[in-house]
């Protein structure tokens, strides 16, 4: 099989409907890492792009909008950017390193199953909440991934779409690594963290995730189809986003 045939073979096993991971954002986000690892790099490329979906104003109804607090007592700060990296011990969740401070910005809570909840109420903490779901997502656990849904989506049609029709990433060798990163907005209710992140083959993308504080953790939203909000767009390089990694 020449190398152009197997290329376009491989993109289609990507694309195909049985691939395309619609039933999380953090799915979303590894199966697109992938498609990226397959385009070929003279391609045009994105720069960091504006959040598409502006924060919406804050609900304070008693159904949507969640204590001050964190859920396990991590504590909170009134500060609403983050222009450097912070200082960040990694470990591997699955075969993605995570950023893990669980006495100041989380996971304050890891069970024994691996799965990682409860983040400080803070720009640092959206950005550690941010990192730990894309980890989380990469996991070849369905189990895991429901409860990820359940537990870490924001409720309502995209959460109810997505617990339909949960998949697992069949990403084979591939995997993500986490670059950089630019926090986009941020609001006591509402953030939105840029990552990019590096394929194993070495492409750059970058995704938004829009977190919204709930019930006293950083939950994502998703669009009502269960899909991601925002599209992950491929890298030329990292010129835009601080620096932070793991590996």
């Amino acid at each position: 099989m020449s190398e152009s045939t197997q290329e376009n073979t491989e993109r289609n096993s990507f694309t195909r409907p049985g691939f395309i991971l619609s039933a999380a954002l953090v799915l979303a986000i590894v199966a697109a890492a992938l498609i990226i690892f397959l385009v070929p790099k003279g391609t045009p490329q994105a720069e960091p792009a504006a959040n598409t979906t502006p924060p919406a104003p804050a609900n304070t109804s008693s159904t949507t909008a969640g204590p001050e607090e964190s859920i396990c007592g991590l504590p909170s700060s009134d500060s609403t950017a983050l222009g450097t990296a912070p200082k960040s011990t990694w470990t591997l969740v699955g075969r993605v390193a995570a950023p893990t401070d669980p006495r100041t910005f989380g996971p304050g809570v890891t069970d024994s199953a691996g799965f990682r909840s409860c983040f400080a109420h803070s720009p640092t903490g959206a950005l550690y909440a941010a990192a730990n779901l894309v980890a989380l997502g990469a996991r070849e656990d369905t189990s895991l991934q429901r409860k990820l849904i359940e537990e870490l989506v924001v409720p309502g049609p995209g959460r109810d779409a997505a617990l339909k029709n949960v998949k697992t990433p069949a990403g084979g060798s591939s995997s993500i690594q986490i670059r950089g990163f630019v926090i986009k907005a941020y609001s006591p209710s509402q953030a939105h963290v840029d990552l990019a992140f590096e394929t194993s083959t070495g492409a750059l993308g970058h995704g938004v995730l829009p977190l919204r504080w709930l019930n006293g953790d950083w939950k994502v939203e998703l669009a009502d189809s269960g899909d991601l909000i925002n599209d992950v767009a491929q890298l030329s390089d990292l010129n835009g986003f601080i620096p932070w990694s793991g590996t």
